[in-house]
């Protein structure tokens, strides 16, 4: 019995830690979104021109042939171009492409943090209001009375 369970657990792990190294390849809609049509600028997905067709089918072709997704890739680069790729490249110029956003974001999360600390130090520093005269306190609670059910 309990031989069984070691060899059934131990499948189980080996079956486990295949699954887990085996990489997907991609799907062709999936490589289609990270290029450009370089005639309408807009990814492949969204192209329905005459050189998004031919590269769809490229697409296709090299994944059947059973290539990987940087092989893909280097031979669209090599074909058309850098500006090809949909997603800019991280070093250089292009790094601002990444950066700007960020530092905008980093930016707008410090002014709205600001504004708020400064908003409750005021609210700290304001004298609470003056109690309310008794008789207009009483007249205040039959008032409301009125509308509880």
């Amino acid at each position: 019995m309990r031989r069984r369970f070691l060899v059934t657990a131990v499948v189980v792990l080996l079956a486990a830690t295949a699954s887990a190294v085996a990489v997907a390849a991609p799907s062709p809609s999936d490589l289609e979104a990270e290029f450009v049509c370089p005639t309408c600028e807009t990814t492949l997905d969204q192209s329905d021109s005459p050189i998004a067709r031919r590269m769809k089918r490229m697409i296709r072709t090299s994944l059947a042939e059973g290539k990987t997704e940087k092989q893909i890739r280097d031979e669209l680069v090599a074909q058309f171009g850098p500006a090809v790729v949909a997603e800019p490249p991280k070093e250089g110029f292009d790094l601002l492409a990444w950066l700007v956003p960020l530092g905008i974001l980093a930016g707008g999360a410090l002014g709205v943090g600001a504004i708020a600390w400064g908003w409750r130090r005021r609210r700290a520093d304001e004298a609470p209001p003056p109690p309310l005269d008794p008789t207009l306190e009483r007249r205040l609670d039959a008032e409301l009375e009125r509308f509880e059910p």
